[in-house]
């Protein structure tokens, strides 16, 4: 066992991290895609470019923004705009490269719901915030980065409801939608790092977190998740972790 002591945000943090790279334009949101995109800034990708839904681009954060609209997000910035100019001059434009996404329910094909539990979404046995940006995020980056809670009703076979699509029903479905860009790479969860077949598209295990098992991992998935050659999560280096506690979030404003 590594000497090394962190929590399992500081782990998720850096693991989300290590995706993005250099020179990359990162849409980020508040949490851990914050917490990833600085300290990827701040290690291997100096020159990754972050972006923020409150409108601001090319930031050079000094403190981590406690949100989007966190007025500490501006400084530095290449521009101070608007939510309209970041999806529709730099979004759909398609100078997104990594786009951070969550959500209530993620299927085996990266499918994300935020909108509602229950057969019928007009009579829902649970009501979300919905979409936010998050659809349009989904759709229009040439790849997102997903962030999750991982328990076996979070990760149905199907999702209840499509908020944002991910590779729809698998193989070529998202391309015969019209969804020429993007879609779903990775998703860093509570337990471990899942990726997609690039054929089928479906969702297998690359790596469990230290201290779990790949079947460990499957048992808590709603549908049947291929372990296939799944490894152990590399854990952060003691670099990571000093600029990840002492330069990214001192005030331990998400690592509690």
């Amino acid at each position: 066992m590594s000497e090394l002591t962190y929590t399992l945000t500081e782990l998720m943090a850096v693991t989300a991290a290590r995706e993005i790279m250099d020179g990359e334009v990162v849409f980020a949101g508040t949490g851990l895609p914050m917490l990833g995109a600085m300290l990827a800034q701040r290690t291997h990708a100096p020159n990754c470019i972050i972006i923020f839904e409150a409108g601001t681009i090319a930031s050079q954060l000094a403190h981590l923004p406690m949100s989007v609209g966190d007025p500490r997000a501006m400084r530095g910035a290449a521009v101070a705009a608007g939510l309209l100019e970041v999806f529709s001059y730099v979004l759909q434009a398609g100078w997104v490269d990594v786009g951070f996404l969550s959500g209530a329910q993620i299927d085996r094909y990266g499918n994300i719901n935020s909108t509602s539990i229950g057969a019928d979404p007009r009579h829902p046995k649970v009501r979300f915030s919905g979409s936010g940006g998050a659809c349009d995020i989904a759709c229009l980056a040439q790849r997102n980065i997903i962030i999750a809670l991982h328990e076996k009703r979070r990760f149905p076979d199907k999702v209840d409801y499509v908020t944002s699509p991910g590779w729809l029903a698998g193989g070529d479905a998202r391309q015969r939608a019209g969804l020429v860009r993007g879609g779903p790479s990775v998703v860093v969860t509570t337990k471990g790092v899942m990726r997609f077949h690039p054929d089928t598209k479906e969702m297998y295990l690359a790596s469990y977190h230290h201290g779990l098992t790949a079947e460990a991992v499957a048992e808590d998935t709603g549908f049947t998740l291929d372990i296939t050659g799944a490894k152990e999560t590399a854990l952060p280096t003691a670099d990571e972790l000093h600029i990840l506690r002492e330069v990214v979030d001192p005030e331990r404003v998400f690592l509690k």
